[in-house]
């Protein structure tokens, strides 16, 4: 008998002889946060996203596309990376580009383009499958259309939200997404921008990743 095969006989040996009752994670939840309307839900999860220094906006459902153009003329934005296989990331390139805002896609491999990615692309748009009221938390699911490099790499990263799909906890996230079901390679949980700080306690934006983070949180009214 080898080292390996000692340790895990040893491992076997101290296991217990039936797992025994799993916890009511779910039942443990229905008790942890009453209902909430989602107006409630929008509201939390902007107060707290926006304690960890992100910028929220609400617009109408027919509106975001003019908010868009208003924070990218603010922050001097003249180029914004879009996603031109996605409806969103079409309609901003079809809408922005009438207005002087340059939309380059991502449409080829990152090897061919590199150096521009990351020293001439000051923002980029993408969209968030859902978030989390509890912890002010977007979850993006990228894919070949949004890779994840759109939501590292750029200084500022621009998300669009459906209000209605804030949900109150991860927990309940997961459940009505239904991620039992199939998860994709990379699924991000994003609380605000990238921050680090030193030994000092003095806090700095963007060292990991983009150091600002706007929502448009799409309402009904």
């Amino acid at each position: 008998m080898n080292a390996r095969d000692r340790i895990l006989a040893k491992l076997r040996a101290a296991a217990p002889a039936t797992a025994g009752d799993q916890p009511d994670v779910a039942g443990w939840y229905v008790t942890h946060r009453s209902v909430e309307t989602g107006a409630e839900k929008a509201a939390r999860f902007r107060h707290f996203i926006e304690l960890a220094h992100a910028e929220v906006y609400a617009v109408p459902r027919g509106g975001w596309l003019q908010k868009l153009y208003e924070v990218l003329s603010a922050k001097a934005i003249a180029s914004l990376l879009v996603a031109p296989g996605t409806p969103h990331g079409l309609r901003a390139r079809e809408g922005l580009v009438e207005l002087g805002i340059a939309c380059p896609g991502y449409d080829r491999p990152v090897e061919e383009w590199k150096a521009e990615l990351f020293t001439d692309t000051p923002a980029a748009f993408t969209v968030a499958r859902a978030a989390i009221a509890e912890t002010g938390t977007l979850i993006l699911w990228p894919d070949a259309d949004e890779p994840r490099l759109m939501s590292l790499v750029p200084p500022v990263h621009i998300v669009l939200l459906d209000a209605g799909r804030i949900y109150n906890t991860f927990f309940e996230a997961q459940q009505a997404e239904g991620w039992a079901e199939g998860l994709p390679t990379n699924a991000l949980l994003i609380s605000g921008p990238s921050k680090t700080a030193d030994i000092q306690q003095t806090l700095a934006y963007g060292a990991h990743g983009p150091k600002e983070l706007v929502v448009l949180m799409i309402g009904e009214e």
